[in-house]
């Protein structure tokens, strides 16, 4: 049995009890993650396809250690013109150990409740980042009246209270 996932933005063909090297994930080690993005499953010949990814399905895995991969040599050069540039790279990994993979009864990860907070945040950036004319516009919608002969500044204070 063995299933295709997407895990940290790549996609990998995982099996039962394989040792994985994946982009840097979140959890500390001796953790248990579940990814829910699983596009394909091949059990015993029988091959289930998601559109994109199957609901329900989903691979387990233990955090065995964070690390750093082997270091890459970027070397730039223009022949003729004196120009070499050389830089250096390591990737932060995690190896991870897959515990399981089951085609049924894995919930969707739920989502985080900082979201509307963000949202919150990013309005008052956008508000500050529209001209006057969608200001007043807005609290035209929003019932503020004399809005006509407010500046930039104050639109803004009175939309975001």
């Amino acid at each position: 049995m063995y299933a295709i996932v997407e895990i940290a933005g790549q996609q990998f063909k995982v099996a039962k009890d394989q040792k994985v090297y994946v982009h840097r994930l979140p959890e500390a080690e001796g953790s248990k993650v579940t990814f829910d993005n699983v596009m394909l499953i091949e059990d015993k010949g029988n091959v289930t396809i998601g559109a994109p990814a199957i609901e329900g399905a989903g691979v387990t895995a233990k955090i065995l250690g964070h690390l750093k991969g082997d270091k890459v040599i970027v070397f730039k050069k223009k022949r003729r013109k004196g120009y070499k540039k050389k830089n250096g790279h390591r990737q932060y990994l995690t190896e991870i150990q897959i515990e399981g993979i089951s085609a049924s009864g894995v919930k969707k990860a739920a989502a985080k409740k900082e979201a509307p907070k963000a949202e919150a945040k990013e309005e008052s950036k956008d508000l500050s980042s529209m001209t006057v004319a969608e200001l007043k516009a807005l609290a035209k919608e929003q019932g503020i009246t004399g809005y006509t002969s407010l500046k930039k500044a104050e639109l803004i204070e009175a939309l975001s209270k």
